[in-house]
């Protein structure tokens, strides 16, 4: 259902690609093998102590990479906005990478909005506690896996997926219009989309990295949280193109 065409610039019969589809697919995959490894809390063992975790306070890891990188990430959702809104396009070909017709603009900012909601109404609903909230680290909760749907772990829970990963993540649609064009725009240079696809990935390792090293988030959130983001942009692009070609929907 993420199939999308692309016309042959011979004016040939159109070709079909589900490139983005398939790396959705590879992603769910890596996530499920390291569910299955059960490598997330040997990991957390190795970065924390019975005492709790060395680097959650660190300076750098709480000020600039957390709540500074927050607060960056705002200010662009807030740039995209108005981004979204500008009545006319960058035309020169320095800014190929944000030229884009208002309609797919405007898709693009409700696609990572809606990512992070997605994210957070899952978090809302997760029972899995963070891992500096785990006995064997300080607290008070014992390990759960965050697939054992609808069985506390004693602790305050709401830890599943990564929210400050979808920070960067919540993103990753940038890449749709290069990587998967609206019919109407066949012949855009795809890399253009890996580079954004490169940068957002980049950003969604370093944030759930960050969260990590800190005990707040195990490395499967982040993987997981990839995977959330990744599904709504992809489904939510394909819904989008009838609008996107002026149909009537």
């Amino acid at each position: 259902m993420f199939d999308t065409f692309h016309t042959a610039p011979t004016g040939g019969t159109p070709t079909q690609t589900s490139s983005p589809a398939l790396w959705l697919l590879a992603a769910w995959a890596v996530t499920l093998l390291w569910d299955a490894s059960g490598a997330d809390l040997p990991v957390m063992q190795w970065l924390g102590t019975a005492q709790g975790f060395p680097l959650r306070n660190h300076w750098l890891l709480e000020r600039v990479l957390h709540e500074g990188w927050r607060q960056a990430c705002t200010a662009l959702l807030v740039l995209m906005a108005l981004w979204s809104v500008w009545p006319a396009r960058w035309e020169r070909p320095t800014f190929q990478w944000l030229s884009l017709p208002r309609r797919e603009r405007l898709v693009l900012v409700l696609l990572v909005l809606l990512s992070l909601l997605a994210v957070n109404l899952i978090k809302n609903q997760s029972q899995t506690s963070c891992p500096w909230d785990l006995k064997i680290f300080g607290g008070s909760a014992a390990y759960v896996s965050h697939w054992s749907w609808g069985q506390s772990d004693g602790g305050s829970g709401r830890c599943f997926p990564g929210g400050h990963a979808s920070s960067a993540l919540g993103f990753i649609a940038l890449c749709l219009p290069w990587l998967s064009p609206a019919q109407t725009q066949p012949t855009r240079k795809r890399g253009v989309g890996l580079s954004w696809l490169f940068v957002i990935l980049v950003a969604g390792l370093v944030a759930g990295g960050v969260q990590t090293l800190r005990g707040a988030h195990y490395p499967s959130h982040t993987l997981w949280t990839l995977v959330v983001c990744a599904a709504v942009s992809l489904l939510g692009w394909r819904l989008a193109q009838p609008w996107l070609a002026g149909a009537k929907i």
